[in-house]
């Protein structure tokens, strides 16, 4: 099984990407995790651009998603929504609506950020628009409030209740992935 992770962060050391780490190593051995760095690649979204080839960082996003059994997502909260360029992502990723690679792919949604709420807002959001694509979204929250104080110098989550709803939430998505694999076999 191969699970792709997703940081809505661009910045290396981000604690989104740090949060998506944090899941590779509670995933089980025989699961191969890659996390996306093309993200800041991909070119603001125009219909005109829509075309086929597709432009080179859309092409390599979509593949990478359409290769994945399951897509793990980490965002921080701008502004109360999702990062633009991660919405920008998705925007290209979403077309064409009836076949676009996460139409019916299991993701799961986790966030960080530096404020008391961990992103919950804008995991919500990101629901929502995974949902519109067409998405089988997981059940599952984690936010990571206060970001900055839980991870320690090693980009370990220190917080045993969230390296539990972490989990959980893990292996929802990887029950929900194995469940659309029987489906599909």
């Amino acid at each position: 099984m191969k699970v792709l992770g997703i940081s809505g962060s661009l910045r290396p050391d981000s604690y989104n990407t740090k949060l998506l780490r944090v899941a590779e190593e509670l995933l089980p051995p025989e699961v191969d995790f890659v996390v996306y760095q093309g993200v800041k690649e991909v070119p603001p979204y125009d219909e005109e651009d829509d075309v086929q080839p597709a432009p080179m960082a859309v092409a390599a996003l979509r593949s990478a998603i359409g290769e994945a059994d399951a897509v793990l997502f980490a965002t921080p909260e701008y502004n109360s929504s999702i990062p633009g360029s991660l919405k920008n992502a998705l925007d290209w990723v979403s077309r064409p609506i009836a076949t676009n690679p996460l139409r019916n792919k299991p993701v799961a949604v986790v966030g960080a950020s530096t404020g008391a709420f961990g992103a919950v807002w804008a995991q919500a959001e990101l629901r929502k628009v995974l949902a519109a694509i067409g998405a089988r979204v997981v059940d599952g929250e984690v936010a990571v409030g206060h970001a900055p104080t839980r991870f320690d110098e090693e980009g370990r989550l220190e917080d045993e209740s969230l390296q539990e709803q972490l989990a959980e939430t893990i292996e929802a998505l990887l029950s929900e992935t194995q469940s659309r694999a029987l489906v599909l076999a």
